[in-house]
């Protein structure tokens, strides 16, 4: 990933903190030569040396993916910047981000290890109060299921963090940024200018 050095996350917990919270990444490995993704949930492992996740079996992706050095990316937030907010127009719009880049070697997981990265998925998304618990479900029904996914683990090789923030622009323009961007109701907009502060 491109990333200028002063976009560059050098906090390693804020990198995990975008993992955890934006979990449904997008997987990119080669099929048949080409360049191929697959839009999923992944979960680190408590170690930090793991992603876990499937795919549905008909997906031909894992197909040719055993052994390959594959990269998944999760997308934090995102926003449009616009000129206007600046205090001159002598400038062009661009965009604030937060992303992560996991690169990493492929393998399969089956029976208990693919058991416990299916439950450990369950549990982070149902709310704590549900009445769902996967380990409850008819377990021949549960097996007959698990017959239509591919499970596996990416052994995390290297991880890069950017986020674009206007670090680039001056304090009184970042200051003015924060402040148009805390006028949005929406979730990303509100997010954006949370993290511009904390890079104040």
């Amino acid at each position: 990933m491109y990333i200028p050095s002063y976009f560059k996350i050098e906090n390693d917990e804020l990198i995990y903190d975008i993992i955890q919270d934006y979990g449904f990444a997008t997987v990119f490995s080669h099929h048949k030569g080409e360049p191929f993704a697959t839009h999923i949930p992944l979960m680190m492992d408590q170690n930090r040396e793991y992603l876990y996740g499937h795919f549905a079996r008909p997906n031909p992706q894992w197909k040719d993916i055993h052994d390959q050095s594959v990269l998944a990316i999760f997308h934090g937030p995102h926003c449009y910047i616009s000129s206007s907010w600046y205090e001159s127009n002598r400038s062009v719009p661009t965009w604030n981000y937060l992303a992560v880049h996991v690169y990493g070697n492929f393998e399969f997981i089956e029976n208990e290890e693919l058991k416990k990265s299916l439950n450990d998925l369950v549990e982070k998304y149902e709310v704590p109060n549900s009445t769902y618990q996967l380990d409850e479900v008819d377990e021949m029904f549960l097996e007959g299921m698990t017959k239509g996914i591919v499970g596996f683990k990416i052994k995390i090789e290297k991880i890069e963090g950017k986020a674009k923030l206007s670090q680039n622009h001056s304090l009184e323009r970042k200051k003015l940024v924060i402040q148009e961007l805390e006028k949005f109701k929406r979730e990303d907009e509100q997010k954006i200018a949370s993290y511009m502060k904390d890079y104040l």
